[in-house]
This record gives C-alpha cells, sequence and structure tokens, in this order.
C-alpha cells in the first residue's frame, strides 16, 4: 500500500463557526490535527480546505493544504477533489480520512486504520472502540457498530446505527469517524447517491454498506474527542494546555 492522508477543514459550521481557526493551547485546531496525523508516519498529510484562511494557518505551521470547493456536502468528497488535485496519476493507492476536528485523535489510531486493509477483500477500514460509559449505550450522538468478530480486535461491519445495538448482554462498540479508502472505494464511494438508510440515520458510512462494499473495523483502546460545539472546544482545550 501506498497510503496518504488528508483531512478535511470546513469554516462554514453551524454550531461553531470557523471551527478549524478555534485556538487550542496557542495554535489553531486544524494544525494540531494535522500534527498528529504527520506523527503517525504513514504517508504524507494534506489539508483538504474549503478556504484560504485555513490553507494559510496550515502552511503557517510548515504543513501543506490544497484549497477545495466549499461547496462539497460531506468531507468524502472534499477529500475526492484534493487527491485528484494532488495525484492525478494515481500513485497513492490510499488515502486516510482524518477528520479536521479530532485534535486529540492518538497517532497510532491512524496507523491502525490501514491494517484491515491488508486483506485485498476490504473497500474501506475504518475504527471503533469499546464503550466505557453506560450513557453513552443509549446516546444518540453517539454512533454504534455492529459487525462479525474477524479476531480479538477487528470486525467486518454489518451495520451502523444510532441506537443502542446489538441489543442484549455484552459489550458496544463506539464508531470513530476516521477511514482509510482504496483510492478506486472512494471514487466509487462519492458518486453513489445517497441510500436510504444513510438518510434514516444520517451516517453515511451506510451508502458503502447499502451498496455491498466491505467494511472492515479495527477497535482501538481511545476515542478520540469530536469538537462541534463550545462545550467540546472547552474540553480540548483543557486536555491540550501546556502543562506547568
Amino acid at each position: 500500500m501506498k497510503p496518504i492522508v488528508l483531512v478535511p477543514a470546513r469554516m462554514a459550521s453551524t454550531r461553531l463557526p470557523r471551527k478549524p481557526l478555534a485556538d487550542i493551547a496557542g495554535e489553531p485546531m486544524i494544525v494540531h490535527v494535522w500534527r498528529r496525523a504527520c506523527e503517525a508516519d504513514v504517508g504524507p498529510v494534506i489539508v483538504a480546505a474549503d478556504a484560504p484562511e485555513i490553507v494559510a494557518a496550515v502552511e503557517a505551521a510548515g504543513g501543506r493544504a490544497v484549497l477545495t470547493n466549499p461547496d462539497h456536502p460531506s468531507g468524502s468528497d472534499r477529500i475526492m477533489e484534493a487527491i485528484g488535485l494532488i495525484d492525478p496519476d494515481g500513485s497513492y493507492d490510499v488515502v486516510v480520512n482524518v477528520q479536521g476536528d479530532l485534535p486529540t485523535i492518538e497517532p497510532r489510531s491512524v496507523r491502525a486504520s490501514l491494517e484491515p486493509l491488508a486483506d485485498p477483500a476490504v473497500d474501506i477500514a475504518t475504527l471503533a472502540a469499546v464503550i466505557a460509559r453506560d450513557e453513552e449505550r443509549h446516546d444518540s450522538n453517539v454512533v454504534k457498530v455492529v459487525g462479525s468478530h474477524l479476531g480479538a480486535s477487528r470486525l467486518r461491519a454489518l451495520y451502523f446505527t444510532r441506537a443502542s445495538a446489538p441489543w442484549g448482554e455484552g459489550p458496544l462498540l463506539h464508531h470513530i469517524g476516521l477511514y482509510a479508502y482504496r483510492r478506486a472505494a472512494l471514487a466509487r464511494f462519492v458518486a453513489l447517491p445517497p441510500s436510504p438508510l444513510e438518510i434514516r440515520e444520517r451516517l453515511e458510512q451506510l451508502r458503502a454498506l447499502e451498496a455491498g462494499m466491505r467494511i472492515d473495523v479495527q477497535i482501538v483502546d481511545a476515542v478520540p474527542l469530536g469538537v462541534d460545539t463550545q462545550h467540546d472546544l472547552d474540553r480540548a482545550r483543557a486536555l491540550l494546555a501546556p502543562s506547568i
């Protein structure tokens, strides 16, 4: 495999405007994400931005960013445009999508996302962690993955849901929205129309499952903090504050 890591970032967050540039410990959030993705050391890391200000912030930190269409409906569409701009000849065959609002993502989790792609039958790889807090089992904002176990730390995804599933005794798995796509799978995925279950659950990955694409899940130890609200941003600032 020859992976490239793309970090989609957009300004137009309704709940937290100008989110990628939000200051955390003296640096924009997008710079924290870019740096952690670089520390994973799996391939070049490039931010796919929707605004020149994001490009400027990443370049000021020593990184690389590419400007994409601000009207993309999803991060997947944004990274599809970005890979075409960056690598039109197709030398990179795996695209890792690290969301631009995960400032605490662990580099080893980024590396772990590539492991399922060692199986040529897998189209897309993603991550999950065991839910430890009981309230998260019933929280619709915590997406659960249901799958068939292929080993102690990997499963084949059967479904993703905001409901508490599967029913009965046993652990539930918190899906982490980081994806490693085979490049051909990414192209196929973004060309598909939204699927009925995707629309109902508001979960984009269900489009791939409904189209018969295979998603395998690597289980990791930690769920990164996703920053969607001011409360989340305050938590990120506390977690990443310099130690005195």
